[in-house]
């Protein structure tokens, strides 16, 4: 399959350099860098990556066949590619909603996705992806992190496994495309689902609205792309993004 990738030494962030260049590319076009000054996480956190050992891009998408109310779709054709391509190097990932990237309970990869809409469709989205390969040891504090070569013991090349895991993600997206939306819709769901960092487990969370911590299991996505959790008593909440915090050490 075709691929456009721009490869940079230096980006301040390769979202930014997607968002600068949105116009004047076609579908499906990727920014990779070396090293981003302001590489860019979930909630405002900066993403740790050591110069030229790991894959840092944006892969800029105009999916104008989804539409707005199911921008998730996005992450879950993004998520699931990342782990298909994992699973081919011999590691076994799990999704730790709503795109985080998991190794057992260490994060390989994480992934900050900005949508703009036309109408009721998606006109374009911007997927920011940090997915560690060459790093052995991380200097912040971010919990857990680990990496390709802390899981397989081997090093690779970057423009290589750029294109691999490219192909990956791209060739659920073409799928996307050409499949009738409902039974896409489906059936991505569903396999989003079975790959869900503790599904099928009790664990603990915190409610970030009133710092209660308790114990639940996953029992589901709702419409809304939220988490839906069910305590021992059998009680079910949905909670969305920034809502509800792992706690993973417990």
């Amino acid at each position: 399959m075709a691929k456009c990738i721009k490869w940079f030494e230096i980006l301040d962030s390769t979202n930014y350099e997607a968002n600068r260049q949105m116009d004047q590319v076609e579908d499906f076009t990727i920014f990779a860098a070396r090293y981003q000054t302001n590489g860019r996480g979930q909630k405002g956190n900066t993403w740790e990556s050591a110069v030229g050992e790991n894959l840092t891009f944006s892969i800029l998408v105009k999916p104008k066949f989804i539409r707005a109310e199911d921008q998730f779709l996005i992450s879950q054709i993004v998520t699931l590619g990342i782990v298909n391509y994992l699973r081919n190097k011999d590691i076994t990932a799990s999704i730790k909603w709503p795109n985080d990237i998991y190794v057992n309970n260490r994060k390989i990869c994480g992934i900050l996705i900005e949508h703009y809409l036309g109408g009721d469709k998606l006109s374009a989205s911007i997927i920011g992806i940090g997915l560690n390969v060459n790093q052995k040891k991380f200097a912040s504090d971010a919990p857990n992190p680990t990496s390709v070569i802390n899981e397989t013991g081997k090093s690779f090349i970057l423009k290589k496994e750029l294109e691999l895991l490219v192909e990956s993600i791209e060739e659920l997206y073409h799928e996307a495309e050409v499949t009738n939306y409902a039974d896409l819709a489906k059936r991505i769901g569903k396999d989003y689902l079975s790959h869900l960092y503790h599904i099928h487990e009790y664990h603990w969370y915190e409610d970030t609205a009133t710092n209660e911590r308790f114990e639940a299991e996953i029992s589901g996505i709702d419409k809304y792309a939220c988490l839906i959790l069910k305590r021992r008593n059998g009680v079910e909440k949905s909670y969305a993004f920034k809502e509800i915090r792992y706690i993973l050490n417990l």
